[in-house]
């Protein structure tokens, strides 16, 4: 296994940087990876600091500085060191400037800045832990999007990450022996998705849930294969009936799911 040393310098919070990473280290195997973060990085004081402690376990440099006179100082420290160095967001704002035809400004963690939008995503997190698991029906006309689906289809999680990308999303768990609200049928403007999921995958992280807990008070039925596959049908039935797009979660991450609700929802306001 190869180790490699990751040293991620910001002016900001580096959890920008972070996801990068991530991203770019999912592509390889067998790479043992040793990030060393080094955030709020906006002066030349503190950049030599990290400098000399960077120099201590050498490794690949990944940045996201704006200041000019310290992206030039950590390149030519760098090239001093013999350490390779890479500014992960220049190719990207270098297209933005070309498209847009304006210089991006040089304001470090701007994206962090405590604005409309960043109080909008708080209210949407509130919201939409407001209205978990069935909550507050009559109140659902306000969300961006409303998900149906049986036990643990990732309904909770997923509405939480769509909140802290600032929507209003509502979830309901589907139970056969169950009526759902009037409500969630007379709905107009939010978007209603189902979730859905293989009956074996289920079926298996039922069985699971019931071993790492007391299921003194979960039904026998709960991880039967044949109720599991039939409270998975008559979920299917609905959303046919209704016309509600469908989501299969089987082989998706939250973050896969909640990228293609995202574009649901993009689709239908185009429309």
């Amino acid at each position: 296994m190869t180790r490699l040393h990751l040293h991620l310098v910001s002016d900001s919070t580096g959890e920008t940087l972070d996801s990068l990473v991530k991203a770019g280290l999912a592509q390889f195997e067998a790479v043992d990876a040793v990030k060393h973060y080094w955030p709020m990085v906006r002066s030349e004081g503190h950049l030599d600091r990290v400098l000399e402690e960077v120099a201590k376990v050498p490794g690949l440099i990944l940045y996201t500085l704006v200041a000019r006179n310290i992206r030039a100082r950590l390149e030519l420290k760098c090239t001093a060191l013999g350490l390779p160095v890479i500014a992960v967001m220049d190719p990207m704002i270098a297209a933005l400037e070309r498209m847009i035809g304006t210089e991006a400004g040089a304001r470090p963690g701007n994206q962090h800045r405590m604005d409309a939008a960043y109080f909008g995503r708080i209210e949407a997190i509130d919201w939409t832990m407001d209205h978990d698991d069935g909550l507050l029906p009559q109140e659902w006309d306000q969300a961006d999007m409303v998900l149906v689906g049986v036990s643990r289809t990732s309904k909770t999680p997923t509405s939480i990450y769509l909140a802290n990308r600032g929507y209003r999303v509502a979830n309901m768990p589907f139970v056969p022996s169950r009526p759902l609200p009037p409500q969630l049928f007379e709905l107009k403007s939010p978007l209603v998705v189902g979730l859905t999921v293989s009956a074996e995958r289920l079926t298996a992280v039922r069985r699971a849930r019931i071993m790492a807990q007391d299921a003194s008070g979960v039904a026998a039925s709960y991880a039967d294969p044949t109720e599991v596959a039939a409270e998975l049908a008559a979920a299917r039935r609905l959303f046919a009936d209704r016309g509600w797009p469908v989501i299969d979660v089987t082989r998706r991450s939250i973050e896969e799911t909640a990228a293609e609700l995202m574009n649901l929802l993009n689709k239908r306001k185009e429309e």
